[in-house]
């Protein structure tokens, strides 16, 4: 498995001029080598297009069982921010996806829904928390079809870790009591609303091991918490979750030239994978057994991001948001 996410690693990261917004022929070469990958397992392609001004962009989804109306969705965005190449951000989320579309079409599960694996586009600022990202585009086009969703989950920065003593940072201090100050493991991230879909991923990466999974639950999506292509779905209604290794609060090298493939752990970035293709493997059933080591963040204790990049779109988002409700 390392190696196959390393040739993907390399292949994307490498691509210049860098896959951000603005270069639109960089994001093509990523959606093209993604949907040549899928059509390898054997996929057929759909294309969700739209456009920003006089610009097109793109969401490449292969979908297993087609024949399903009921969905599984997994899902991680192929852009970077501004011009870095973004190993772990995103295009770990990238690699991660294309070997458990891979492994499914394998292993042919038995499973009572279809499941579509998505490549977004527009996860970045300046459109992150806006209705031009792929994600919020996917999500609306699933609820104006009125299609049912098992859950979504989100593959976003599953390639960084580190055994440095203190390497791990939160922004509420009270939170180093309860979290690792050590940055060895990968989190589950979700709502407490949409608390039982995330603990049946939890359960499903812990019995799989290979690396340490914590879970965190926030009583909304403010902050961190909606910080990737999930927070779209959760708007819709649908139960979903993120797996991150908590972005820049571990990764010294978020939104940075030095996100390069080096600084990345392939060993434990496997393991991450291995531990969502185990979740994805088998059905989901209602009502899964809540686990007690499982950790709900209170109102008091809202991880907060104020990362100057995404403070203004963050802004936005909520504007549009209270202006859609006053409708």
């Amino acid at each position: 498995m390392e190696k196959e996410l390393l040739q993907h690693l390399e292949f994307l990261t490498g691509i210049r001029p860098f896959r951000n917004w603005r270069n639109l022929e960089s994001l093509k070469v990523a959606a093209d080598y993604i949907e040549n990958e899928f059509k390898k397992y054997g996929f057929t392609i759909q294309h969700q297009k739209w456009n920003y001004g006089t610009f097109e962009y793109t969401n490449v989804i292969a979908s297993y069982q087609p024949q399903f109306k009921k969905r599984l969705i997994v899902g991680a965005h192929y852009d970077v921010y501004n011009d870095q190449p973004g190993a772990d951000d995103n295009t770990s989320g990238v690699a991660g996806l294309l070997y458990l579309a891979k492994a499914i079409a394998k292993n042919q599960p038995e499973l009572p829904y279809g499941i579509d694996f998505i490549a977004y586009c527009l996860e970045e600022p300046p459109h992150f928390g806006t209705k031009n990202m792929g994600s919020y585009v996917h999500a609306e086009s699933l609820c104006n079809e009125n299609t049912e969703l098992v859950g979504m989950i989100c593959l976003d920065m599953i390639g960084y870790f580190s055994d440095e003593p203190n390497s791990q940072h939160y922004p509420v201090e009270s939170l180093s009591k309860r979290f690792p100050t050590t940055g060895d493991y990968i989190a589950v991230v979700g709502l407490e609303k949409h608390a039982e879909f995330a603990t049946a991923i939890y359960q499903r990466m812990k019995q799989a091991g290979g690396v340490d999974v914590q879970t965190i639950n926030f009583p909304s999506n403010d902050g961190i918490a909606g910080l990737s292509d999930h927070r779209n779905y959760w708007y819709f209604g649908y139960d979903a979750v993120m797996i991150n290794n908590t972005a820049k609060f571990r990764n010294p090298n978020y939104h940075q030239i030095t996100d390069t493939v080096e600084t990345l752990d392939l060993k434990r970035m496997a393991a991450v994978v291995n531990g969502v293709l185990n979740a994805i493997s088998s059905p989901f059933t209602a009502n899964p057994q809540s686990d007690p080591t499982q950790n709900q963040i209170s109102n008091s204790e809202k991880l907060t991001d104020t990362s100057k990049d995404r403070r203004g779109a963050i802004t936005r988002f909520r504007v549009w948001m209270n202006a859609l409700f006053k409708k």
